[in-house]
């Protein structure tokens, strides 16, 4: 029998190990350590019995997790010591320490070990000594981990990374809006987690639940289903068009408010897809699954699966409402890992929507798709392929209501969907165009080559002019929010012959996700006449009386150029969404930033608007800078007057701490800006 172990206390050694798994930034208040590679605790025991001898029959250590762990399940093991601790598995060997009467026990977990809170103990002579608890997560930095992402540039990108940047708008007119990501702020951490343990699986079988998360495919698609509240109690709840009793998504500057207030009571109101996106980025990070978020522009939603967007109109120019939609843009994220399921050809980054959509396996949930899926064609590979191909490649078909009740074809449209899709570029703030990694080049071979193994239709036509009327809506270069402007229809003809036609212009205001509101603009012409290879202006005013009481604040209006040759059945369309610009908020740093020391800024903006704009406040936050974000109601600004707020405050934290202000009021809103402030100690 070997000799009893007298245990005074222990040591997780919290610091070193922390800083050695890269987990220095959640704080020092809990192990947290990646899988895989090993961690030093220190015994120190009783000098009364003598040396302790160390060999493989010392002790044993049992590490579980979940709340009903089970060797079977993988969620509870025990290991005795060894010679040399092994990386592949669980295992530990120890060592006399440097101090009097210390052991020093590396302890190695498993690669392919479930991610979660742990309970380690020492059993010796059936005699067990509780050894704390420690927190496993996956790991980017160990080749043997399925997250594992070579090079440590793009390891401190997409686990470490804090700041990070959402792009929106329109692919000609791409804004960014920075987001703090908030990976490492107090209880994110032990939030994650929670979210994990709410869901409709873990509630239903825990242990089943607990034990598969050593799988990252398993956990990015628990997480796709449940950043959103649609079938359980997620962390978001979406909504596109009424923000009663809650906070107005594009007010959103951080995931970590929103976890927080998740924690404390629930679905947290309300949400769009970069908010899910970027939500899910800061868990999928905080577990160990290196994380980006994407923007697709002109993305298109399939409802019927047949990888077509069906665009219906009447005679009279309006669309007939449909299931099928295109967005100004979306926003998913990616998620790295290999895919043992489909093979190594698809491993690397997998597409994951939080945004709930559709139902896949009857939950509100996308992915993990791989990229190289959607790029190929390979449909049939998990998880829902076919809908986040149809995102970037399905063709837009416009069809013509007759009065006969005839429906025609009016064009085939291949490239308008899926333009500029965009992430923030690794160790820069700049934006990085992706599309050829989701995409072929339009009209290559292996493009068609693609497509066909999609059932995708063959394209129509090859690129160059078609016979016909050509159609282009011209921008004016100035179209500021509170300004009047003209937007002009081009219509060319192409035709050997005199062509006839009637010709309907409008505007309209529209929302980020396609939704069309009231219309702010009208003009139309019966009876156009064009020679052979004649050019027609034709304009249209937008008024901000008429625009301003109908548009979002997403400031976009969507204007749609139609002609109509009824006699030859002859239809063309042409459409543009106008993104309006808003004034530019201008921040000033007064003196210098200095940890713990008092600071100002002075913020101004021009009120664009021909009215004055009541309620009015500047709002201004920063992690590092700013504990609580601060409020600044100022007094309503008149037109072309400046409004102006000074804002104190005191940097917490040196280094480069991002600002960040938004100004809103009645009758202008979503106007922000960011500035970076080096911070000295």
């Amino acid at each position: 029998m070997s000799q009893a172990l007298h245990l005074e206390h222990y040591d997780l050694n919290i610091g070193e190990n922390n800083a050695s798994h890269h987990t220095e930034l959640f704080g020092e208040e809990r192990l947290i350590v990646r899988r895989g590679e090993p961690f030093n605790i220190t015994l120190h025991v009783k000098t009364d019995s003598g040396r302790f001898p160390l060999d493989d029959n010392s002790f044993f250590l049992i590490a579980e997790t979940g709340p009903s762990p089970t060797k079977e399940s993988g969620t509870r093991v025990t290991f005795a010591l060894q010679q040399v601790t092994d990386k592949t598995q669980w295992s530990a060997s120890a060592t006399y320490g440097p101090a009097e009467n210390t052991i020093i026990v590396s302890i190695s977990s498993s690669p392919n070990a479930p991610i979660g809170v742990y309970k380690l103990t020492l059993d010796q002579q059936d005699t067990k000594i509780p050894l704390g608890e420690f927190t496993l997560l996956f790991n980017a930095w160990c080749l043997r981990d399925v997250v594992y992402m070579p090079k440590d540039a793009k390891r401190q990108e997409y686990i470490l990374e804090k700041i990070g940047r959402v792009y929106k708008g329109t692919f000609k007119r791409i804004s960014e809006t920075p987001w703090d990501f908030g990976q490492f702020e107090p209880d994110v951490l032990r939030i994650c987690f929670k979210i994990l343990d709410s869901s409709p699986n873990y509630l239903a079988n825990a242990n089943e639940d607990c034990s598969s998360r050593k799988d990252p495919i398993y956990v990015s698609r628990v997480l796709s289903a449940m950043i959103n509240s649609n079938d359980d109690n997620g962390v978001l709840v979406g909504e596109w068009y009424e923000y009663p009793d809650g906070v107005f998504p594009w007010d959103w500057y951080g995931s970590a408010e929103i976890l927080q207030r998740w924690d404390e009571s629930g679905p947290v109101r309300y949400g769009q897809c970069w908010v899910f996106a970027a939500v899910a980025c800061t868990v999928s990070r905080v577990l160990g699954i290196p994380c980006r978020v994407v923007t697709n522009f002109e993305s298109a939603h399939d409802s019927n699966a047949n990888l077509c967007i069906d665009n219906i109109y009447g005679m009279d120019g309006e669309r007939i409402s449909g299931g099928d939609s295109i967005w100004n843009f979306h926003v998913w994220v990616e998620c790295w890992m290999d895919r043992p399921d489909l093979g190594s050809d698809f491993d690397g980054w997998q597409v994951c929507d939080p945004t709930p959509q559709e139902t896949s396996d009857g939950v509100f949930c996308c992915g993990p798709a791989p990229v190289r899926a959607i790029k190929e064609g390979e449909l049939t590979k998990k998880y829902d392929a076919p809908f986040i191909y149809a995102e970037v490649n399905a063709d837009v078909v416009n069809w013509m209501y007759l009065p006969s009740g005839e429906k025609v074809k009016i064009n085939v449209k291949s490239a308008s969907v899926g333009r500029c899709i965009s992430t923030k570029a690794r160790g820069s703030t700049k934006r990085r165009d992706i599309t050829n990694v989701y995409k072929y080049e339009e009209g290559s071979q292996e493009e068609r080559h693609s497509y066909e193994k999609a059932d995708h239709r063959n394209k129509l036509h090859q690129e160059g002019k078609e016979p016909g009327l050509n159609l282009k809506i011209k921008l004016a270069k100035d179209m500021v929010m509170g300004k009047d402007f003209e937007v002009c229809a081009q219509i060319t003809n192409n035709c050997m012959e005199t062509k006839a036609c009637k010709v309907v212009f409008m505007a309209s205001a529209v929302g980020y996700n396609g939704k069309l509101g009231e219309y702010c603009g009208f003009t139309m012409e019966e009876a156009v006449e064009l020679a052979p290879n004649e050019v027609k202006h034709i304009p249209l005013k937008l008024e901000h009386k008429n625009y301003a009481p109908v548009i979002t604040s997403e400031r976009l209006i969507k204007v749609t150029l139609m002609t109509l040759d009824g006699e030859h059945e002859e239809y063309n369309t042409a459409v543009k969404t106008i993104v309006l610009d808003g004034p530019d908020i201008e921040i000033k740093l007064l003196g210098e930033a200095r940890v713990n020391q008092p600071m100002a800024v002075e913020l101004s903006m021009l009120n664009t608007l021909p009215e004055k704009l009541q309620d009015c406040s500047f709002i201004v936050q920063g992690t590092g800078l700013i504990a609580e974000k601060i409020e600044t109601r100022i007094e309503p600004v008149g037109p072309k007057e400046e409004a102006k707020a000074r804002v104190e405050f005191k940097p917490t934290t040196a280094g480069t701490c991002m600002l960040v202000v938004r100004f809103k009021s009645d009758k202008l809103s979503n106007v922000n800006q960011s500035l970076n402030i080096d911070v000295k100690e």
